[in-house]
């Protein structure tokens, strides 16, 4: 009789202030995984981080992590402009890989990145983690059940405020940028529920710096003639907004919070049946996430957010950056 399947053990590249939320705390709720091992370039900050949450392996470099033959996968986290750096080191020393979004600093190399995962026989997930959550789930479901009728356009918006603006999220060498840290997941949210790629018709970008926007407003149409807004901001007169909208011929619904809807979410929907509000579970969409990458790679489970989905978000948004008149992100 076989005994129970191993724990998933990953290691963690950097000691970003995302990990506790986004990996360490939905982990010490599931019995398949266990964080193992953290790196940081400055190893007295790796066992600080280490002590802190309860993890016993430290090590002084991410190359170091990624060798290590008692980690299986890795949680990638690190800033924009490395994460298709150390996604290969990690794919090519044969780890499975959660990477933090946007999986890399352009479309073209999401494309390289996709093919070395295409390549081998490893997990890799981008780590929009709405995308597992119920609540993303019912609204395709909604969408697909022709309650709204045929669609014919969507909002979706993310703005929170970020005042440091000597922030990573501020700097062009580190592939940053409002579009790339809170507009990936509206153009996601736009493709997720719009059910096809769009193409860019117009953006209007707010400036922080050469090159770096502080907020980005971009207008998409869809192949099927609906059309889409995204919304997004790290410093705007709209500080605090997350919210998403599809209007179809027939209704429309509005979801509240549908980026983390363990936090005062709500799901209206009008319709031809009437009037309602939806509430969904208050378990973490991290916790969501990190199931389904478990299950991928203990199961074989498919994965939602795929290198090929990568690639399609990251062209949206280098075509948003071009009609914005701003040049492309760059890896590191």
């Amino acid at each position: 009789m076989s005994g129970p399947m191993p724990a998933l053990r990953i290691g963690v590249l950097g000691a970003a202030r995302i990990t506790p939320h986004a990996l360490i705390k939905p982990a010490r709720d599931n019995p398949e995984v266990v964080v193992s091992a953290v790196a940081a370039r400055d190893i007295g900050r790796a066992r600080a981080f280490a002590a802190k949450h309860g993890i016993d392996g430290v090590h002084g470099d991410y190359a170091a992590l990624i060798a290590d033959p008692q980690i299986d996968a890795i949680y990638n986290p690190l800033p924009n402009h490395l994460h298709g750096k150390w996604t290969r080191a990690a794919l090519d020393a044969g780890k499975h890989v959660l990477c933090e979004k946007p999986f890399t600093a352009n479309a073209d190399e999401a494309r390289e990145m996709a093919a070395v995962s295409a390549a081998g026989d490893r997990v890799v997930m981008e780590a929009f983690h709405y995308r597992y959550h119920p609540m993303t789930l019912r609204i395709e479901e909604i969408i697909a059940s022709g309650e709204l009728g045929r669609l014919r356009h969507i909002d979706a918006a993310l703005s929170f405020p970020v005042p440091r603006f000597s922030d990573i999220r501020y700097q062009y060498a580190l592939a940053g940028g409002a579009l790339m840290d809170a507009g990936c997941y509206t153009v996601h949210m736009a493709r997720t529920f719009g059910g096809a790629t769009p193409e860019v018709v117009a953006a209007q970008p707010t400036l922080r710096s050469e090159n770096i926007d502080r907020a980005m407003t971009a207008q998409l149409r869809f192949p099927a003639g609906h059309t889409a807004t995204i919304r997004c901001s790290l410093w705007s007169s709209k500080l605090l907004q997350v919210s998403v909208r599809v209007v179809g011929e027939d209704g429309e619904l509005r979801a509240f919070n549908p980026l983390m809807p363990q936090y005062f979410h709500r799901l209206r929907v009008r319709s031809a049946r009437g009037r309602r509000v939806e509430r969904f579970s208050h378990r973490a969409s991290y916790a969501y996430q990190l199931d389904a990458f478990a299950d991928a790679v203990l199961r074989g489970a498919p994965v939602r957010t795929t290198p090929q989905d990568a690639i399609e978000n990251m062209s949206v948004i280098d075509a948003i950056y071009t009609a914005a008149g701003l040049p492309l992100r760059h890896p590191g």
